[in-house]
């Protein structure tokens, strides 16, 4: 069950929202959003035409659905529809509308700790128990909610909001707009160690992170400063939940990455790429623009193309996967078999790599 709006809409205020036909219903007031299948009267949903979906779609008790032409079809008759190209985006419109963000108080909390020569624009909010280091710098309408740690010489963009517990290390550079939830650590030091004699020897981490605008950062993350250079989010780039980004990676624009991936030092994540839950990157890799990883795949060398690749043994019942295992360890074997007969048969065809 959702959360009552704090916002509500007749449904002629929605469709003139998305510049979509108003429906017969228009005086209706819409109060919360919903999902299909525990959406009602008062709710909108939405509905993207996914046949997955059809038969909750078919018995959905909205109020109005926010859907496309394929997904208005499957919908009860006479029920109150606004039909847009892409519902997903357009209903986010619609819950920014029911849902407005609720904006903290500007000017620092008298728990919070703030270094004299600070920088802080009149309008930005420092939460409780929050701390801002020397030499940095807050812009309009930054947020730093309760528990924030904000290193020496920080810069934070104009409308960024820290959510809470949000530590940031020294020197990083965070752009505008961002969205940054609790838990999250940025500028920690990278996994820099050179052996020495047995031994292992602490390098020290001198770059710094550098985050463009519009990026989102999920709970836990943690970003590492660079080595050397620093490491890159480009804007728009979105992080989900639990990933780590090690030192030198550069995450390209408007990239999205999902939960428990893990990007090891010096790796290149192209623009428009997506790499599913669980992916894996080995080192000092590249990857191309609009390159999507399916999720659990573990990526050890560059791909050069666009496309979708996916990497990662199918769940099997556990007596097929002991066999297929098994087979598995014969492979090379068998290989150089197939290329002997093919020698013998005269046909030697190309092994092209797709990558």
């Amino acid at each position: 069950m959702s959360t009552q709006a704090t916002s509500s809409a007749t449904v002629a205020e929605l469709a003139e929202m998305l510049g979509a036909d108003v429906p017969g219903e228009g005086q209706r007031v819409i109060t919360a959003a919903a999902s299909l299948a525990s959406a009602g009267p008062r709710d909108v949903a939405y509905y993207d035409g996914d046949r997955k979906s059809a038969d909750t779609a078919s018995r959905t008790g909205a109020g109005l659905v926010v859907t496309n032409e394929a997904g208005r079809a499957q919908l009860p008759a006479g029920l109150p529809v606004l039909v847009v190209q892409h519902p997903r985006p357009a209903f986010a419109r619609l819950l920014e509308r029911l849902y407005p963000r609720k904006r903290r108080d500007s000017g620092v909390h008298e728990t919070a700790v703030v270094a004299a020569d600070a920088e802080i624009d009149p309008s930005a909010s420092i939460g409780p128990q929050a701390t801002v280091g020397a030499g940095s710098r807050l812009s309009a309408d930054v947020e730093i909610g309760p528990g924030c740690l904000i290193g020496e010489n920080v810069t934070i963009g104009a409308g960024t909001r820290l959510i809470g517990r949000v530590t940031v290390l020294d020197d990083t550079v965070i752009g505008a707009r961002c969205v940054i939830q609790p838990g999250v650590v940025i500028g920690s030091d990278g996994f820099g160690l050179a052996l020495e004699q047995g031994e292992w020897r602490r390098v020290p981490q001198v770059g710094r992170v550098v985050i463009g605008d519009d990026v989102d950062i999920g709970a836990n993350t943690t970003i590492d400063r660079g080595a050397l250079d620093d490491t890159v989010i480009e804007d728009g780039a979105k992080l989900d939940n639990l990933i780590q980004i090690a030192h030198n990676v550069r995450v390209g624009a408007h990239s999205a990455i999902a939960g428990c991936a893990g990007l090891a030092g010096s790796s290149v994540v192209g623009r428009h790429c997506t790499l599913g839950g669980g992916v894996g990157l080995a080192g000092h890799l590249t990857l191309a623009d609009n390159v999507h990883i399916t999720g659990m795949s573990m990526v050890t060398r560059s791909i050069h193309r666009p496309g979708v690749y996916s990497a990662g043994t199918p769940l099997d019942t556990n007596e097929r996967w002991h066999r297929n295992a098994a087979r598995f360890k014969q492979l090379d074997r068998l290989a150089r078999r197939v290329r002997q007969l093919e020698k013998q048969l005269g046909d030697t065809p190309s092994h092209e790599d797709d990558s």
